[in-house]
């Protein structure tokens, strides 16, 4: 796709708007309902073609004749032109086997056997914000720590280290970082990783790092530097998403005190795991962090997408689209969440979604039980919404209770 004449494109992601930052950026439902894909201006000056209806996101996010590969375009990431790529961003076979090598830590099974220590991480911050006092930023005192402190056990990664890596993921996520700012931080992530890596393989623990090192790089499956490349993308996306929901979340249900309410007071953890899938299609937080490129020439909605053109997913908007729910833009609690896409579709599902609901499952209910006159100590108007970051959620969301 040419990238002059961008001109009058709309940008993308689009900003929620501060009456409604719950609710996608209202522009995305004229696109859903207008004929064809929608051109848009990325944060980088360059254009793509925006996805936005459920079904068409479906198609673009299974048809091989879209890759995942997003080095095909050396605009969409150019900081990772010179390191190894990740299995996010590989197509099939390749990005089978290597998922495969990782699948095994983040199975339902692994995940429930890992609750007890998710719950002791959650009890842990939360102890440690309330004898801290209030007022308190939830964000810094107990929605970043626990995804981070759960990651950097199931990895092997220091928590000593959590403001290295946070800071750098920052830079990463953050929409209007130049590319010089993003391969600066991923450069600097990436060699701290291989330096975990070369400690690990003289001092082995019981982590997903060094079992990866014993398993697959011991055997010639894997290379060292692909070792530390997929674990920093697991990094990255372990602490940094679920972190963002948390937050948000619980900005969420501090203005839907009804709700709040039944998660709060149930026993029933069915009625939490629904809770949490309708506030994970409802959030849809990642904004901008999907991207595919055509190896084809290829008709998606009605539009003619031609080969070497760019691609952007909606979650957001494909999970407001009444094509795939009744009355979406309604936060529910009762409905049935059954194929919402905030994980994603197809064979590039997030890998770590079990993990994510484990913990916004333990979190959330403890947050509101532990602190049940939970409020906002500042104005709802001042919440700091971050719309100029790739994962939607609150920069930082001052509490008392």
């Amino acid at each position: 796709m040419t990238v002059t004449d961008t001109a009058g494109l709309p940008a993308f992601p689009g900003t929620r708007s501060q009456r409604c930052p719950f609710d996608p950026p209202t522009q995305y439902t004229q696109w859903r309902e207008a004929g064809g894909l929608q051109r848009v201006r990325l944060w980088n000056g360059h254009t793509a073609w925006a996805v936005s209806r459920s079904e068409d996101v479906k198609q673009v996010l299974t048809d091989p004749r879209i890759s995942a590969d997003i080095r095909r375009d050396e605009h969409l990431a150019p900081q990772m032109q010179n390191q190894p790529p990740t299995f996010p961003r590989m197509d099939d076979p390749e990005h089978a086997r290597l998922r495969r090598m990782l699948t095994g830590d983040f199975t339902v099974k692994r995940m429930q056997a890992l609750r007890p220590q998710i719950e002791n991480v959650v009890n842990d911050c939360l102890d440690a914000m309330i004898a801290k006092g209030q007022p308190a930023d939830l964000v810094q005192e107990y929605a970043l720590p626990v995804p981070s402190l759960v990651i950097s056990l199931l990895l092997g990664v220091p928590y000593a280290d959590h403001e290295f890596f946070q800071q750098r993921s920052a830079v990463m996520n953050y929409a209007h970082a130049t590319p010089q700012e993003k391969a600066t931080a991923n450069k600097e992530l990436f060699g701290y990783l291989m330096g975990l890596v070369e400690q690990k393989e003289r001092e082995p623990g019981e982590d997903l790092l060094s079992r990866l090192l014993a398993e697959r790089v011991a055997t010639g499956e894997l290379d060292r530097a692909g070792a530390a490349m997929n674990g920093l993308i697991l990094l990255f996306a372990g602490h940094e998403t679920t972190a963002n929901m948390i937050g948000l979340s619980t900005v969420t249900l501090l203005r839907n005190p009804e709700q709040a309410a039944r998660i709060r007071d149930t026993d029933d953890p069915t009625v939490v795991a629904n809770a949490v899938e309708e506030l994970l299609r409802y959030l849809s937080i990642a904004q901008d962090m999907i991207f595919r490129v055509a190896t084809e020439d290829i008709v998606i909605g009605g539009q003619l997408v031609r080969a070497g053109d760019a691609l952007t997913v909606s979650l957001p908007a494909a999970n407001r689209d009444t094509a795939l729910f009744d009355d979406p833009d309604t936060l529910d609690f009762d409905r049935k969440t059954l194929g919402h896409l905030a994980f994603g579709h197809g064979v590039h599902q997030c890998l770590g979604q079990n993990l994510a609901r484990a913990e916004l499952q333990i979190a959330l209910p403890a947050l509101f039980r532990r602190l049940p006159e939970l409020r906002l100590a500042i104005p709802f108007e001042e919440v700091k919404f971050r719309h100029d970051m790739s994962a939607y959620g609150v920069h930082e969301l001052t509490i008392a209770w």
